[in-house]
Parts: structure tokens; C-alpha cells; sequence
């Protein structure tokens, strides 16, 4: 009889994390699944919080082990898992940020247009079953919500996945900021399976309000942080510019993958046509962007030089908050005095000073609910439950506008 072979990985936040099912052990070697070591999970926030350095392999991995708590824990309650099913959740949690690109949402923004990571992670599913004579066709069907129990779905996408709990928990670790730690151990210990759908039971509704008022304060503390907010929009500006450049036929240095996205225009359409542009985008790293935004702090396009300078010295904009849209004049007047400072003219402005919104709804109502089952068998959305917190405001959503611009 053949030893099974069996990995442990050990996880700063959560201690030993074991892998010993062959066909996660094989995802996880897989080099799409490598490159999420290249792709730092919170992109440019290290420049606000030096520890956030982690990857998104560390999370993807921090949520499998999440996952394998509370699919061990549904099953001591009664809940129906077979090996199978067991199995394909696990490989669908590892799998759901496949599809992220380098500085995600700023790639999103700035040089493909149209197509979201959620898409690239459903088309790199789909080529991984080819690849594995379809050992994911169950972990897509969960995945994607197809599959008749539902509650293996929401574990893996919901108001409550493992996910969420474990990019809270873990970015609260290496940003050391505490308000955003959760029980996650407790919330975990709190799920059941209540005709077919994920729940909370009755004694875990203050660990869910606080999870959920952790998230509301990382949002605002982190992940929309004016500095990091002020940092993705100039990588975002870097991106767009250097595209512009690229169209117009402009030589620019850049990794073979990067050529690709600058110098083509990159839709759906090739994603779902040129089997090179998924293969292309699984060579673009972190390092292709930062490599390239270096070399071109010294490219004879002053905007983008500019950026690029200022971006690596972290000399960042800055960034005003307000409660309400701004005018016109404001964005003028701070054109005017870039366009004194720096000789910048015309459309190139639009780079160095621009508004947007950033906007936070900590609890949807109409989104997939988290209910809570109480003892007497009645089942309550959490912000319907008396006195809770959630109801009076996380709920509502919160809009700041902000208006960012060189110091001058």
C-alpha cells in the first residue's frame, strides 16, 4: 500500500495548516496557483502599513484551512458532506482569486477593459478541468452557485464566507490594526445547516456583529485609506498613460506579458478567442509592473515619468475627503497651479488631478442574508433582529468623495 502523501504548511496566523488530499496538493503545485505568491493581497497599502506584504497565496491558503474547520464542524452537527463534496469546496475556496492580476484592481482599471477577475478566475477553472480530465467540474457547480446544497456555495461565496473571515483576520495580523481581528474560531463553532442553507446559531450574533463592524473599520481604516486610495489611483493614472503611450506607438520596456496588455486593445473577445492571452495574463506578476513603472520613471514622457518618479519615492497626491461631490472650480484651480508648477497642459491635467468616489455598504439586506436560527427553530436576517446593531447602521451605505492632486 502506497503512503498518501501529506503536506503541512506553516501559517503565521492560524499555526499548522495540513493538505493531504492528492488533488489539492496538485492544484496548489499548479503554476496558476504559484502565481498568487507573486501578487500581494492588499497591492499598494505596505506603503501606509509596512507589514502588509502578504500574498495571495497566503490568503487563498488561510482560507482553505478556514474551510476545512467549518466543513468539519457542519459535519459534526449532521450536515451531509460526502468526500467528494469535501473535497471539491476546498479546491473551489483555493481557487476563488485565481483570476486576480498584479495590483488587481488597478490592472482592472487601467490597461483591461471590461473584464473582471471574477471572469479570469471562472475561464482559469475551466482550463485547470480541462488540464485535470475534470476532477473541478464539482468545484465549478459549487462555485458558481449550480450545485443543489447550497450552503457549500456560501461558505465559499456570501456575507459570511471564509474568505471574509480570513482576509479580515489576516490583514488585521500584518497591518496591525486590531479592529479588524474577528472570532473567527467562535463564528466558525456557530455555523449550521438549516434546510439547506448556511446559518448562524442563536448564542453567535455578537461574534457575527463584530465581524461585521470589522469589516466596516477596515475598510475605512485600510483598504479605503485616503494615502492607499491616493497610492492605486496614481498606479491606476501610470497604467492608463502608459497605454495611451503604447497605442500610439510609443516603445516602451515591459515583459513580453506586459506588451501584450499595453499594446493590445484586451477584451472578453480574447479572452474567450486567443488561448495565449489567458496564458500571457498568467505571466503577469506584481514584478512586471513594479519593473516596469522603475524604468519608466526615466522615459522622456514627462507625465509618465513623472508618476513613475513619484510613485517609487512615494511622493504621493493628496487626497481630500468630503461628504459631497465637489465642483468644477475646485478640479480647475488645482489644474492651474499644476499646469504653473510642473509645465503640464491640457488633457495631460486629467492625470495629476481628479475626483472619485469610494463607497462602503458593510451590510447589504438585499444581498445573500446572513441568518441567524434561533432555539424555538425561527430563522432572522441579522439586521432584523431586535436591538441589533446592524439595523440602525451598517446597513446603510456610506459614499466619501474625494479629490486628489500633487502637493503643491
Amino acid at each position: 500500500m502506497t503512503e498518501r502523501k501529506r503536506k503541512i504548511v506553516n501559517d503565521p496566523v492560524y499555526g499548522f495548516i495540513t493538505i493531504d488530499h492528492p488533488l489539492i496538493l496538485n492544484l496548489i503545485s499548479h503554476p496558476y496557483y504559484q502565481r498568487l505568491r507573486r501578487i500581494h493581497q492588499m497591492a499598494l497599502a505596505h506603503l501606509v502599513y509596512p507589514g502588509a506584504m502578504h500574498t495571495r497565496f497566503h490568503h487563498s491558503m488561510g482560507a482553505y484551512h478556514l474551510m476545512s474547520m467549518a466543513l468539519q464542524e457542519l459535519r459534526s452537527k449532521g450536515a451531509d458532506i460526502s468526500t467528494d463534496e469535501e473535497v471539491a469546496t476546498k479546491m473551489a475556496i483555493l481557487l476563488h482569486d485565481i483570476g486576480h492580476g498584479p495590483y488587481s484592481h488597478a490592472l482592472e482599471n487601467g490597461i483591461i477593459e471590461g473584464v473582471s477577475h471574477e471572469e479570469i478566475s471562472q475561464w482559469l477553472m475551466e482550463d485547470l478541468n480541462k488540464e485535470m480530465n475534470g476532477a473541478l467540474s464539482l468545484t465549478l457547480d459549487i462555485f458558481n452557485g449550480r450545485y443543489h446544497k447550497q450552503f457549500l456555495h456560501q461558505l465559499v461565496s456570501s456575507q459570511l464566507d471564509v474568505d471574509r473571515m480570513d482576509y479580515l483576520n489576516r490583514d488585521s495580523f500584518y497591518t496591525g490594526v486590531a479592529e479588524g481581528t474577528i472570532g473567527y474560531d467562535r463564528i466558525i463553532k456557530m455555523l449550521i445547516v438549516h434546510h439547506g442553507e448556511l446559518m448562524v446559531e442563536e448564542k453567535g450574533i455578537y461574534s457575527i456583529e463584530k465581524f461585521i463592524i470589522a469589516r466596516r473599520l477596515m475598510y475605512w481604516q485600510v483598504y479605503l485609506h485616503k494615502t492607499v486610495l491616493s497610492a492605486e489611483n496614481m498606479l491606476v493614472k501610470i497604467l492608463c498613460r502608459a497605454k495611451a503611450l503604447a497605442q500610439d506607438g510609443q516603445k516602451l520596456f515591459c515583459s513580453p506579458a506586459l506588451e501584450y496588455f499595453l499594446y493590445n486593445t484586451v477584451t472578453k473577445d480574447n479572452f474567450e478567442r486567443e488561448p495565449d492571452c489567458l496564458r500571457l495574463f498568467c505571466m503577469l506578476d506584481d514584478y512586471d509592473i513594479m519593473g516596469a513603472i522603475k524604468v519608466w520613471a526615466s522615459h522622456s514622457d514627462k507625465v509618465l515619468s513623472l508618476l513613475c518618479k513619484w510613485l517609487i519615492d512615494r511622493t504621493l497626491f493628496k487626497v481630500v475627503l468630503s461628504n459631497e461631490a465637489f465642483d468644477g472650480s475646485a478640479e480647475d484651480l488645482l489644474k492651474q497651479q499644476v499646469a504653473q508648477k510642473w509645465g503640464i497642459s491640457g488633457l495631460d491635467l486629467d492625470y495629476f488631478v481628479f475626483s472619485g468616489a469610494a463607497t462602503l455598504r458593510a451590510y447589504n439586506v438585499n444581498d445573500e442574508k446572513i441568518n441567524i436560527l434561533f432555539k424555538d427553530g425561527t430563522v432572522k436576517d441579522i439586521s432584523s433582529i431586535d436591538n441589533a446593531l446592524i439595523s440602525h447602521t451598517l446597513a446603510i451605505p456610506v459614499k466619501k468623495f474625494y479629490i486628489c492632486h500633487p502637493k503643491i
